[in-house]
């Protein structure tokens, strides 16, 4: 079994590129994290990729260069990017490859996520009751978890302002600059209790990394960031996610809770060892939610987090240090591995005037339909 590395990542800028394509931009990235290893497309063994609505990811061989290395295509809701990164990881891990890559890009029309009840195997009444709109469904997910440990509408105010705070600092986010908390509790109302500032928005984007074996890194004599852990859960007994039609009376764990695990388990690592963490924010109660399940802080503390600056750049575990999704948007393909990108850049002290100090190791979680969750950890 080989140890598994990052030694190199590209990025596309999120937002709107209306004279670029979304495969367009995942080649963009790829041809970034080359130039930045100092590699050619030919030096490549292996490839995963993903994209939700720009097309499949193998095709930008075409524009890459046709070496007939193996390249599988990954679909998995928000997850995709998560998803690629760990096949990666385990081609690697298994001894198979050398040297390979994960991209992921997308290119999402104006507007909310439009899914269909049939794709994910219910009826035409989820859909018709508004149910397969994800506004509505974790508006709804959040008034209970509210009510249950206390969390305020300024607490969710809080976790935007920071978002929009840290994404003016990157020159990748899509929403680069600060707005402030009472811009963000008065705006209108999209879904209660979030308002228009509450939510990402789909949006365009690409990243790539390239991952090694240590006998790669060695030849390469590349700075490496070590990936310890790469896990994938999917939604166990009781658990309630999106797309789910009904709730169990018992409650089960979720997939954030019993991958989070895992990854723990497989990094030798608990919570109080990471220094900085990316967490799945499609809206504002995501990050608060994902706290708790991630192994963070105790349900109805992230009040107390959030009052206290204690996830800010600078504070006790900076979350969602590039803005996450309410800063960059959400490219479904793209989103997981922006995250694992992130921490890339910290634990290698690349990350410019938001670095965290003294980053060494780094939590990455992505959360997608129908309750698919993946983790990573990395150390500098």
């Amino acid at each position: 079994m080989s140890d598994v590395y990052i030694v190199a990542g590209g990025i596309h800028p999120f937002g709107r590129t209306p004279e670029r394509s979304g495969l367009d931009q995942g080649v963009f990235a790829v041809r970034q994290a080359l130039s930045q290893a100092g590699l050619d497309w030919n030096d490549i063994q292996f490839a995963y990729g993903g994209s939700d609505a720009a097309g499949n990811a193998d095709t930008m061989v075409s524009k890459l260069g046709l070496t007939g290395l193996q390249f599988i295509n990954v679909a998995n809701g928000c997850a995709t990017g998560g998803s690629a990164m760990f096949g990666a990881y385990t081609s690697i891990k298994s001894g198979e490859y050398d040297l390979g890559i994960a991209v992921g890009f997308d290119k999402h029309p104006r507007g909310a996520f439009d899914p269909k009840p049939a794709e994910w195997g219910l009826p035409d009444w989820y859909g018709e009751t508004g149910l397969m709109l994800t506004t509505q469904f974790f508006a709804m997910k959040i008034q209970r978890y509210m009510a249950d440990y206390g969390i305020s509408r300024e607490t969710l105010g809080r976790v935007a302002e920071k978002a929009f705070r840290n994404g003016a600092r990157t020159a990748h986010a899509w929403r680069r600059e600060p707005v402030d908390l009472e811009t963000i509790l008065s705006a209108p109302m999209v879904s209660d209790p979030f308002t228009k500032f509450m939510f990402c928005s789909p949006a365009e984007g690409a990243v790539a990394l390239i991952f090694a074996s240590g006998k790669k890194v060695r030849e390469l004599g590349l700075p490496p960031v070590k990936l310890r852990a790469a896990c994938v859960r999917s939604r166990p007994a009781g658990s309630f996610e999106v797309f789910s039609p009904s709730l169990d009376i018992d409650r089960g764990k979720s997939p954030t809770t019993i991958v989070s695990e895992a990854a723990y388990e497989m990094a030798g690592l608990g919570p109080d060892d990471i220094d900085i963490a990316q967490l799945q924010d499609t809206e504002c109660g995501a990050e608060i939610m994902h706290m708790e399940e991630n192994g963070f802080c105790a349900p109805g503390a992230q009040s107390e987090w959030l009052a206290n600056g204690w996830s800010e750049i600078g504070g006790r575990l900076p979350v969602n240090t590039d803005g996450g999704c309410l800063a960059c948007g959400e490219p479904i393909g793209a989103s997981g591995l922006r995250q694992v990108y992130e921490n890339f850049l910290h634990c290698s002290n690349r990350a410019g005037d938001r670095q965290v100090e003294g980053a060494r190791i780094g939590y990455s979680h992505v959360y997608g339909a129908p309750g698919v969750s993946a983790v990573a950890i990395v150390e500098g």
